[in-house]
């Protein structure tokens, strides 16, 4: 029986379905007959930062600092896909920095998060980027990036080891109040 022969609009999306195939399914049973457009569309939102750079997320919310304050915004949550197995891996990141001459628009830092998270990652290098980001944006005299996620690729496959969290910092700068405010609070 010969199937309908369909146009795939993004060049993903036939590697889906050709993945579908290989592994012995039916690409164009009902369940799965959109599943490598949807799956293709998924795909470039979750690398979409690929497309951006620290300077277009932030655009014009850099200000002059008013005071000599930490600036910390907790609890960010992030979605990555590890590099080794593109599978899930999400968390918190958490940003500490003190400022120098400038400070940046608080929803701004969620968004350098992303920048970095929407791409083929390890925990370890979003957690420095974004802390490389801040620093060559800002120039503060210290900055701190702690990250707390969940890997799939561990408790899906290989060691299956469910609820491990891993923790990574990265510090730039005067980080000595910087990591007092984060221990307490």
């Amino acid at each position: 029986m010969n199937m309908p022969v369909e146009t795939l609009t993004d060049p993903l999306a036939a590697h889906a379905r050709a993945m579908l195939e290989h592994l012995g399914e039916n690409p164009h049973r009902h369940g799965l007959a959109d599943t490598p457009e949807r799956f293709a569309a998924a795909l470039r939102f979750l690398t979409s930062g690929y497309e951006a750079e620290p300077e277009d997320v932030v655009g014009s919310g850099i200000f002059d600092a008013e005071g000599e304050g930490v600036v910390l915004v907790r609890d960010i949550e992030f979605h990555s896909l590890c590099e080794h197995h593109v599978l899930p891996f999400f968390g918190k990141v958490h940003v500490a920095y003190l400022p120098g001459e400038r400070i940046i628009g608080l929803s701004k830092i969620p968004r350098i998060v992303d920048l970095f998270a929407r791409r083929f990652q390890v925990q370890e290098r979003v957690t420095e980027q974004v802390a490389d980001a801040l620093v060559q944006t800002l120039e503060p005299k210290g900055v701190v990036v702690v990250s707390e996620a969940q890997h799939l690729c561990m408790a899906m496959r290989g060691v299956q080891e469910h609820g491990a969290s891993t923790t990574v910092r990265a510090t730039r700068g005067a980080c000595g109040e910087l990591l007092t405010m984060l221990q307490r609070s």
